[in-house]
């Protein structure tokens, strides 16, 4: 897909099943979007071919959306619209397969059955974009940043929801800057770069036999003299506090290893708070990933 001289997605290639949670990965300006909107029929290839449901998403856009639901970021929804109203016209565009007091139920927003667009909390919006992209039950679905701004409480309704959509046959499409929710729900993973999709399969296949330890610190550590001293990549992670700073330690971890780090902490009088060791998280592979030089 090329926009003017730029090539924003760049020889793409990738499948997602049915009763599979594919998360769809990458950094900003990566190509996912612009590749997940030829999905859905919003843009047209320059070169190349898209197949959803076996349909071309462009030529055969009428008869896709029979079959499609679409979550977007944000938007979409008058703001005076009154959230039941919005589930009772959206079920009754995609011929009433779906009941809406029932969507609201499966989202979590009975309660705000009444309350307009415009007075929910943006995990509540959240929720009722999911269950409007859920009202023509379609076999497959594409979500983007289902998860964004939506507490823990809502986190987990979607969780379930999305899962129990993947255990009835739906074919779901998550396109997220989550990494840690990808982790929890994916089964499969697609990582973008630069136009490239660098990694796709299987979540244990893309983080594949790569280990790793992380702990948290009280205050802030040197992470080169730590590097040189275990021979291994140390790299801070994030700040999870404003008191705690997390590090990841490359490599195959050992009971030898993870001594000499205790231990080297210890001499530095620097407590170890949280100290885990095993396979690698899906964050490192994607920061080892997309920070490569292509």
């Amino acid at each position: 897909m090329r926009y003017g001289d730029l090539v924003a997605v760049d020889g793409v290639s990738f499948g997602a099943d049915h009763g599979v949670i594919t998360a769809v990965l990458g950094p900003n300006g990566a190509g996912k979007t612009s590749t997940i909107e030829a999905c859905e029929g919003y843009r047209s290839p320059t070169t190349g071919s898209v197949r959803v449901l076996g349909m071309d998403p462009a030529a055969d856009q009428r008869k896709l959306a029979e079959q499609m639901g679409v979550m977007l970021q944000e938007g979409g929804v008058y703001p005076s619209a009154r959230v039941i109203d919005v589930a009772t016209l959206f079920c009754s565009i995609n011929g009433d397969r779906a009941v809406p007091d029932e969507l609201l139920e499966q989202v979590g927003l009975t309660e705000r059955r009444n309350a307009t667009w415009r007075r929910l909390s943006g995990g509540e919006k959240q929720r009722l974009s999911l269950a409007l992209a859920l009202s023509g039950k379609p076999e497959i679905v594409f979500l983007d940043e289902a998860t964004s701004g939506v507490d823990v409480g809502g986190r987990a309704i979607i969780r379930t929801l999305v899962r129990g959509l993947a255990n009835d046959g739906c074919c779901v499409v998550l396109a997220t800057h989550e990494l840690d929710e990808a982790e929890r729900i994916a089964d499969r993973v697609v990582i973008f770069n630069r136009g490239k999709v660098l990694a796709d399969g299987t979540l244990t296949e893309v983080r594949g036999t790569e280990q790793s330890i992380r702990f948290q610190v009280a205050r802030p550590l040197n992470a080169v003299d730590l590097s040189i001293h275990l021979d291994r990549p140390v790299r801070e992670v994030t700040s999870s506090t404003p008191e705690n700073t997390e590090y990841v330690v490359g490599g195959a971890s050992d009971g030898a290893l993870i001594a000499r780090l205790t231990a080297w902490l210890s001499e530095q009088h620097i407590e170890s708070l949280d100290l885990r060791a095993g396979p690698a998280r899906l964050e490192e592979v994607f920061l080892r990933l997309t920070a490569a030089k292509p």
